[in-house]
């Protein structure tokens, strides 16, 4: 038996989310699976759809870890636990057991200065697990860096689901909404300073020039949203962009399929960096290319030159010369189609397999 404890799990949303409910899906297809997650007040409806155990944790944060901790340590002793994985370091710090121990990391929560109080902690932990699991090479080299011992390190990329068919009539509605906008460009994630719809709303003032149907189709919600449509007003492209916000999954795939190109060419801001970028290969499965940012782990998910491009996304000429060069004579069609074949790579079918080969050794 495996445990897999989870401070990110559904019904609540968010990539980590999906992550962690993947990874315990395909799991639980090997091997027998019990997770200890947050309580979410959906959760029950959620969890009796599971092929696994889900115990849910309740009680203020302080205190949840705690005694999330104490009911994990009572498990191990009446029970035979093979590993524990766990999504985040602080999962793992109260736990006392010699069992093998594998944490996910993947970016901002070990973005921490080397030598503060945080750091040292998040080093104390990860030094001590059987292996240490980074969802990307940009991931693997801030942990080294930061002061974790390389050789505990190995890189699994996150993993997708197969995409299901889309609703023809779906598909014909966003059609009929988006008209004779061309070309299409979108963007589905948080707005959060990193993630930098600001430059691509900067950058489509002047592709609007040679491009006069151009669109940008912008779905999600966050802190920046107010500055974000504020800004669009100044630069006068109420015509040009689109907001979507607590739309369906079916809708928003039908807005990626209708689209041409996914966008986020993402910086750091603060400690805050894109570690992976599961959303470009979500774009992937439906044959559209992606423009990401040089900063972070895009290269992992986008090929340059092939599925899509890497840009500088603190250079606003960067973002537009790339844009730009991914609309001449179509080019985002090839790129599309490269993307489609190399999402195949990022299947949980395929990915779990590297996972198989780290706990079974």
């Amino acid at each position: 038996m495996f445990l897999i404890v989870s401070r990110n799990f559904p019904p609540e949303l968010g990539g980590m989310q999906n992550l962690m409910w993947g990874l315990s899906k395909e799991l639980a297809k090997n091997f027998m699976i019990k997770v200890f997650a947050d309580y979410h007040d959906d959760h029950k409806k959620f969890d009796e759809q599971a092929s696994f155990s889900i115990e849910r944790v309740a009680g203020i944060k302080l205190l949840r870890k705690y005694r999330k901790a104490q009911l994990i340590n009572e498990f191990i002793k009446d029970n035979k636990v093979q590993g524990i994985i766990a999504d985040h370091w602080k999962s793992l710090e109260l736990l006392k057991t010699n069992k093998k121990k594998y944490c996910l990391i993947h970016s901002k929560e070990i973005n921490h200065l080397k030598g503060s109080d945080q750091n040292k902690r998040l080093i104390s932990v990860l030094n001590t697990t059987e292996k240490v699991i980074a969802n990307s090479e940009f991931t693997k080299n801030l942990a080294i860096t930061n002061g974790v011992n390389k050789s505990k390190i190995i890189v699994i990329n996150p993993g997708i689901d197969p995409v299901e068919k889309l609703d023809l009539k779906l598909l014909d509605k966003v059609e009929s909404l988006l008209k004779i906008k061309t070309p299409r460009l979108i963007t589905v994630s948080r707005f959060e300073k990193r993630k930098n719809h600001e430059k691509i709303i900067m950058a489509l003032r002047n592709l609007k020039q040679l491009y006069p149907d151009i669109v940008y189709i912008c779905i999600g919600y966050g802190d920046e949203e107010k500055n974000i449509k504020k800004l669009v007003e100044e630069l006068n492209l109420e015509k040009q962009v689109m907001f979507f916000r607590d739309i369906s999954t079916n809708l928003k795939n039908a807005l990626v399929a209708k689209s041409n190109i996914f966008v986020m060419p993402s910086i750091m801001y603060q400690q805050s960096v894109e570690g992976f970028g599961i959303a470009y290969i979500e774009a992937a499965q439906y044959g559209v290319p992606s423009l990401g940012g040089k900063d972070g782990g895009a290269a992992d998910a986008i090929k340059h030159n092939q599925t899509g491009l890497i840009c500088d996304g603190n250079s606003l000429d960067d973002i537009y010369s790339s844009i730009n060069s991914m609309l001449i004579n179509k080019k985002y069609i090839e790129y599309g189609k490269n993307a489609k074949d190399y999402a195949i790579k990022f299947l949980w079918s395929n990915i779990i397999e590297e996972y198989k080969k780290v706990l079974i050794n």
